[in-house]
């Protein structure tokens, strides 16, 4: 096992489900990062698909002492930068590139790239990397995709995303090649939207339950 990969198990502290946070407004970070880590998930995982993340990011760093932060759907090395200087613990990209690797490479900032076909995880693999996200996880095939690689693939662990609801869930997290599954069902946006705070910890809580 690489030291990062230790790095960012250690991170996850057996956390088995990630939320991943697409944030429109930074004043809705901290109290929706407070309910998760009420709820039992520290560690979470804010995209980069809004103007507000990287605003998010920092503010959750600030103010909320119990949250461990990750940046999401980060694309290229810039990105990579601009999320680890904001002060990410961790990096999650879609997918693996050269540069990505290459930016990862350089910095003690964690990369969990995704991958989804053997040529991705292999190439994921020769960078030294054995912890992947297999992303879109649903529409790659499912959990019984995940299953048929544990086998040529005996070192590299997942941590599935993309169509995983608290309905199969537990699919997932029952494989033995799986670590944890990450999802945005914890936070629906009409919840955030309507500061339903405490409605968001209650599905944390149950999220976090998972194990």
């Amino acid at each position: 096992m690489s030291s990062k990969t230790e790095k960012l198990l250690s991170l996850l502290d057996g956390q088995p489900v990630i939320p991943v946070l697409k944030i429109e407004e930074a004043a809705h970070a901290v109290p929706l990062a407070r309910a998760l880590a009420k709820g039992g998930l520290r560690v979470i995982e804010i995209t980069l698909r809004t103007g507000a993340a990287l605003e998010s990011i920092r503010r959750v760093i600030g103010e909320v002492e119990d949250a461990v932060v990750g940046a999401g759907t980060v694309l290229d090395a810039r990105q990579f930068e601009e999320a680890a200087q904001a002060g990410s613990k961790f990096i999650v990209s879609p997918g693996v590139t050269r540069e990505l690797l290459a930016a990862a490479g350089d910095s003690p900032v964690p990369l969990l790239p995704g991958a989804i076909t053997p040529g991705e995880i292999m190439m994921a693999r020769e960078a030294g990397l054995d912890f992947l996200k297999f992303f879109p996880a649903e529409q790659a095939g499912g959990a019984a995709f995940l299953k048929a690689l544990a086998s040529p693939f005996a070192g590299i662990r997942f941590c599935p995303t993309g169509g995983i609801t608290a309905a199969n869930a537990r699919d997932y997290l029952g494989l033995p090649n799986v670590i944890c599954v990450g999802g945005s069902w914890v936070a629906p946006d009409a919840m955030v939207k309507a500061g339903d705070w405490a409605g968001i910890e209650k599905l944390a809580r149950e999220a976090a339950g998972m194990k």
